[in-house]
């Protein structure tokens, strides 16, 4: 069985702490080290390998924010954000730098470890319901909405744009393959080819991406 390795981030030793003892109990996963800033964790990352950093958002010195875009910029292991409100103006921003997702603070133990190991995985930890939220509280201030849509965009088959509009409409690859009459496996098959056509790490960034660059619109709804 494959360990997963996980880094805590947070300026609370408390939190760290909580957050240690309840990992400390599932044999599948480590915690390699703590840090209580973003600058920390940069540095303790260049020391020990980790899969998985649990990220505050909110820290005195380098933010989550920054510390996960220089993390996901130099290919570094997963980013799970932690954040004190659902829907923090922060995690947009987190989810832009390169994070795989966000959890609130006050989440279950077990959440806790589903998300670390879905994130491993390589997958999001967002809900359906969550990505729908997202878009609607987020969308509307995107000042760079209305922008040419990146010539990546150009690469995808029209049965990835649907699949794509469908993804950014919170849908799941379940119900994705119920809406356009396709089996469950082919439509994971065009999320990946989506992704890595457009260079994205998971279906989170893909959501970004449809709505920055116009390939679905605001509020986007099959009725």
């Amino acid at each position: 069985m494959d360990v997963i390795r996980v880094l805590l981030v947070d300026d609370q030793e408390l939190v760290r702490t909580g957050f240690r003892l309840v990992l400390r109990r599932e044999p599948a996963i480590e915690v390699v080290g703590e840090a209580s800033d973003g600058q920390e964790a940069l540095d303790l990352l260049a020391e020990v390998e980790a899969d998985v950093v649990v990220m505050d958002v909110r820290m005195p010195g380098m933010d989550g924010i920054e510390a996960t875009r220089r993390i996901c910029a130099r290919g570094g292991p997963k980013v799970l954000i932690l954040t004190t409100f659902d829907l923090d103006e922060y995690v947009f921003a987190s989810i832009k730098a390169g994070a795989s997702g966000f959890l609130l603070k006050d989440t279950g133990p077990r959440s806790l470890v589903e998300a670390i190991r879905v994130v491993h995985c390589g997958d999001a930890v967002i809900a359906p319901s969550t990505t729908r939220r997202l878009i609607s509280h987020f969308m509307p201030r995107l000042p760079d909405a209305d922008k040419t849509p990146d010539k990546r965009a150009a690469l995808l088959s029209p049965r990835e744009r649907e699949v794509l509009a469908e993804i950014a409409s919170g849908l799941t690859n379940a119900e994705i393959a119920a809406r356009l009459y396709l089996a469950e496996g082919t439509v994971r098959t065009h999320v990946s080819s989506i992704l890595a056509k457009l260079n994205l790490r998971d279906r989170v960034q893909a959501v970004v991406f449809a709505y920055e660059n116009g390939l679905v619109r605001f509020g986007y709804d099959h009725g």
